[in-house]
C-alpha cells in the first residue's frame, strides 16, 4: 500500500480521486498550474506543487515538472486521471524509469492501445470492424484533405491521442474542412500536447457501448459489464446507463 500519491490532474477528477485516497487513509498530492492556485483540487489534497503557467503544455502536461513534484514530495505513486498524461506512452515510460508506480497501464500497453491511429491498425489486423477512415499517422493537411474525399462526407475529425471528446471535430461540407482541421489540431494539441489527427466516416446514430475490463499486476482481472453511453453532446458523455436497454442478451 501506499502512503503518498499525486494526483496528476485537476477539477473533478482530481476532487475524486483525492477523496477516494483519503479514504483509504493515503497522503493526496495535488498539482497547479498558476491559473489554479485556489482551484478546489488543490485545497483538497494534503500538499500541493506548483508545476507551471496556466497553459497546460507547459504544466498539466510537462513531463518532467511533473516527475519532479512527485520526487520532491515522496510520492511511491502517480494517478494521471483521465485527459492529460494519462494515455502518453512517454510519461509513463518515465515513471517506470524514476521507481515511481503509473496507476494504470504500462507504457507498452498504453503505446499499443493509447494512440487511436496504432490501436485502430491492431484491432483491424485481428479481424475487429472498424469504421472507414484514414490509415497512417502523422497525416499533413493535404494527406487528411485528400483522405476525406477518398471517405466521401460527412467525416469525423479525430486527435490521434488522449480522448473525452476534446479535438473531435464533424465536417459536412468540403468548404468546412481546412477550419475544422486548424481547429482540431489546436484543440488537440491544447489538450494533449499532440495534434496527429485521423478522419473516420461519420455515425450519424451510433449506438456508443463500452465494457470495462480491468486487471491488476498480481493476475486478477475483472470486468463491470456493458455501459450504454450514447447519451452525448459534443462528443462528451452526459449519462452513463448500465445495463445497455439495448442489448437483450
Amino acid at each position: 500500500m501506499f502512503d503518498t500519491v499525486l494526483v496528476a490532474n485537476r477539477g473533478e477528477i482530481a476532487c475524486r480521486v483525492i477523496r477516494t485516497l483519503h479514504r483509504m487513509g493515503i497522503r493526496a498530492v495535488a498539482v497547479y498550474s498558476d491559473a489554479d492556485t485556489d482551484a478546489p483540487h488543490v485545497r483538497a489534497a494534503d500538499l500541493a506543487v506548483r508545476i507551471g503557467p496556466a497553459a497546460a503544455a507547459q504544466s498539466y502536461l510537462s513531463i518532467a515538472a511533473v516527475i519532479d513534484a512527485a520526487r520532491t514530495t515522496g510520492a511511491q505513486a502517480i494517478h494521471p486521471g483521465y485527459g492529460f498524461l494519462s494515455e502518453n506512452t512517454a510519461f509513463a515510460a518515465a515513471c517506470e524509469d524514476a521507481g515511481i508506480v503509473f496507476v494504470g497501464p504500462p507504457s507498452s500497453a498504453i503505446e499499443a492501445m493509447g494512440d487511436k491511429i496504432r490501436a485502430k491498425q491492431m484491432v483491424a489486423k485481428a479481424g475487429v470492424p472498424v469504421v472507414p477512415g484514414s490509415d497512417g499517422a502523422g497525416l499533413d493537411d493535404a494527406a487528411l484533405t485528400l483522405a476525406v474525399e477518398q471517405v466521401g462526407y460527412p467525416v469525423l475529425l479525430k486527435p490521434s491521442a488522449g480522448g473525452g471528446g476534446k479535438g473531435m471535430h464533424e465536417v459536412h461540407r468540403g468548404e468546412e474542412l481546412a477550419a475544422s482541421i486548424a481547429t482540431a489540431r489546436r484543440e488537440a494539441r491544447s489538450s494533449f500536447g499532440d495534434d496527429t489527427l485521423l478522419v473516420e466516416r461519420l455515425v450519424t446514430t451510433p449506438r456508443h457501448i463500452e465494457i470495462q475490463v480491468m486487471a491488476d499486476a498480481h493476475g486478477n482481472v475483472i470486468h463491470l459489464g456493458e455501459r450504454e453511453c450514447s447519451l452525448q453532446r459534443r462528443h462528451q458523455k452526459i449519462v452513463e446507463e448500465a445495463p445497455s436497454p439495448l442489448l437483450t442478451a
